[in-house]
C-alpha cells in the first residue's frame, strides 16, 4: 500500500517537458486549491534539476499570485539567470490556465567553510515526550472542532507533534508563538535535494495559524480568508527531513488584512537548519 511520504515524493518528481520546462501534477484529496508549501515545493524540485548536484540551495524567495487549481497540471518554467563561479541564480514561475500562480528566486552555492553562530533552540520536550499522532486522534479528536478532527484524521506526508495543544481546543486570546515537532512520516532517499525539497513542502505549514493565536481564532475560522502570500527560507546546515526538526515559530505583526510569521528549524541536537519568514492574507469577511 502506498503512504503518504509515496504520494508526496511522486508529486514532486516532475515530469521534464522541455530545456527548463517540467510539469507536476497535484493529489486529489478534495481541496479546492493547491497547498502553498506543494508549489514551493515543486518550484524548488525544477530550479534544482537545472542546477549542478555539488551546489545545494541556500535560499529562496517566493509569491501566490492566484490560487493553484487541483484538477489541472502546473507547468513550472525554469530561467537560468546566473552561474557563478560560487553561485547558481534561478527563477521559476508556475503557471496554470495560461497565468502565473506562483514566482520563485532560489540561489544555489558550493560547499563553504566560514564564521559559525546561531541562536540557541529552546528548551522543550522531545517528541518522543510528546503524545504521537495516533494518541491525540484517539484522546482528543472526539472532542476537537470538526475543521480540527478532519485535518488531523487524513493520512498526511508530514507528521506534527505540537508542545502546546491549546490553541486547538481554545478561543482564547494567545501568545501569537509556538513549537512544533515536525518530519516526513516514513524514510525519505538518501538525496539532500528530495531533503530541502520535503522541507520547503513542510515549511508552509502552521505559519498561519500562528498569526491567529493572538485573535483566538485559526485557518479553520469560515469567517476569515486566509492565505499564503510570499514565502521565504534559507537553508544554513545540513539535515534530513525524515528526522524530528522543531519548528520555532512567532508573529511579530498583523495588520492592513496581513499576518507575518517568522520560522527557526533545529534539528535534535540544537543545530539551526534553515529559517522561514511568510506573510499570509488574513480578511474577514463581509456578513453582507
Amino acid at each position: 500500500m502506498r503512504s503518504a511520504v509515496d504520494d508526496l515524493l511522486s508529486i514532486l518528481d516532475l515530469e521534464p517537458l522541455e530545456h527548463n520546462l517540467f510539469r507536476g501534477m497535484s493529489p486529489q484529496a478534495g481541496w479546492q486549491r493547491v497547498f502553498g508549501g506543494q508549489v514551493i515545493g515543486q518550484a524548488l524540485v525544477a530550479a534544482s534539476r537545472t542546477v549542478p548536484e555539488d551546489r545545494p540551495v541556500h535560499s529562496l524567495h517566493g509569491y501566490f499570485m492566484r490560487p493553484g487549481d487541483p484538477a489541472v497540471p502546473i507547468i513550472y518554467e525554469v530561467d537560468r539567470i546566473r552561474d557563478g563561479g560560487s553561485f547558481t541564480t534561478r527563477r521559476v514561475v508556475a503557471i496554470q490556465h495560461g497565468h502565473a500562480i506562483f514566482s520563485m528566486s532560489a540561489s544555489f552555492q558550493v560547499v563553504e567553510g566560514g564564521l559559525e553562530h546561531q541562536v540557541d533552540m529552546p528548551d522543550v520536550p522531545m517528541p518522543e515526550d510528546l503524545p504521537s499522532e495516533a494518541e491525540l486522534k484517539e484522546k482528543f479528536l472526539a472532542v476537537a472542532p470538526e475543521s480540527v478532527r478532519k485535518y488531523w484524521e487524513r493520512d498526511r506526508p508530514i507528521e506534527l507533534r505540537p508542545v502546546d495543544l491549546t490553541h486547538y481546543f481554545s478561543r482564547n486570546k494567545l501568545t501569537p508563538a509556538q513549537n512544533v515537532w515536525v518530519r516526513a512520516s516514513a524514510p525519505l532517499p538518501d538525496d539532500s535535494r528530495i531533503h530541502s525539497c520535503v522541507l520547503a513542502y513542510a515549511s508552509d505549514m502552521t505559519l498561519l495559524d500562528t498569526s491567529l493565536f493572538a485573535h483566538g481564532t485559526s485557518v479553520f475560522d469560515p469567517k476569515l480568508q486566509v492565505a499564503s502570500l510570499d514565502h521565504a527560507m534559507w537553508f544554513h546546515r545540513p539535515f534530513r527531513a525524515d528526522e524530528w526538526l522543531l519548528y520555532v515559530e512567532d508573529s511579530p505583526s498583523a495588520s492592513g488584512a496581513r499576518g507575518f510569521t517568522r520560522g527557526a528549524l533545529y534539528d535534535r541536537a540544537g543545530r539551526l537548519v534553515a529559517s522561514v519568514a511568510q506573510e499570509g492574507l488574513i480578511r474577514v469577511r463581509s456578513n453582507k
